[in-house]
């Protein structure tokens, strides 16, 4: 049986250029029970399922290759973003994990979540972004990795990649949830560079008991999974 898909690029740059690809499926009777399988099959680092959506008000269900995430920072503002280039002004997106706040800002889409929803990454500092570049993703044969590096502690602006053998990810282009974990080890606002070029934006928010993470994300092409 045949499946479509949306696919968009998350935390893509000013010019559009790199983003993490995310797959987006509207579930029905084809996919449920199937979701795991299908996220393996398109490969992605991340697949999202949409149960229901009414009242700007989104249910939906992330799975990587591997597993089913309660939460994932690049599923949910690819999500918000591709929904509202539909017409669709989306207010929360609700997942397993709890309730997702969402805004926009120009073409910059943000949603806001528990740093504790988020998988609990091994975070680890290098000294310069070129260590941080120098790394060879087979350091981490298993567990999930963020490491980083300050491209301008002043500025706030840092260098990441991220590893996650156990999320069936060899190397992730852009990550979200990593980001608001990071943002909320260091306790201030970032701007990211992950992967080969990606940009993600965090806030503190609420006391620091919330964390904002929003990008850019392309269009959408359509992948027909047979």
């Amino acid at each position: 049986m045949s499946l479509t898909v949306n696919e968009v690029r998350v935390f893509v740059d000013r010019e559009g250029a790199h983003g993490n690809p995310l797959a987006i499926a509207w579930a029905d009777a084809a996919t449920r029970g199937r979701e795991q399988q299908i996220a393996g099959d398109l490969g992605f680092s991340e697949t999202i399922f949409i149960d229901a959506i009414a009242d700007g008000v989104v249910r939906a269900r992330i799975f990587t290759p591997a597993v089913e995430l309660p939460f994932a920072g690049h599923p949910t503002v690819g999500l918000a973003a591709w929904l509202r280039e539909s017409g669709d002004e989306v207010r929360q997106i609700v997942v397993p994990a709890g309730s997702v706040r969402v805004r926009a800002d120009g073409d910059v889409v943000f949603v806001t979540a528990m740093p504790d929803w988020a998988p609990e990454f091994e975070i680890e500092r290098f000294d310069a972004p070129a260590d941080v570049d120098a790394i060879d993703p087979e350091t981490y044969a298993d567990g999930m990795h963020y490491v980083w590096a300050w491209i301008d502690e002043g500025a706030h602006t840092v260098r990441a990649r991220m590893f996650a053998p156990d999320l069936g990810i060899r190397e992730d282009e852009a990550t979200g949830s990593a980001a608001i974990r990071l943002t909320a080890a260091l306790g201030v606002d970032l701007d990211i560079r992950q992967g080969r070029g990606s940009r993600l934006h965090t806030h503190v928010r609420y006391l620091g008991q919330q964390i904002e993470v929003g990008g850019r994300t392309s269009a959408a092409r359509v992948i027909e999974l047979g």
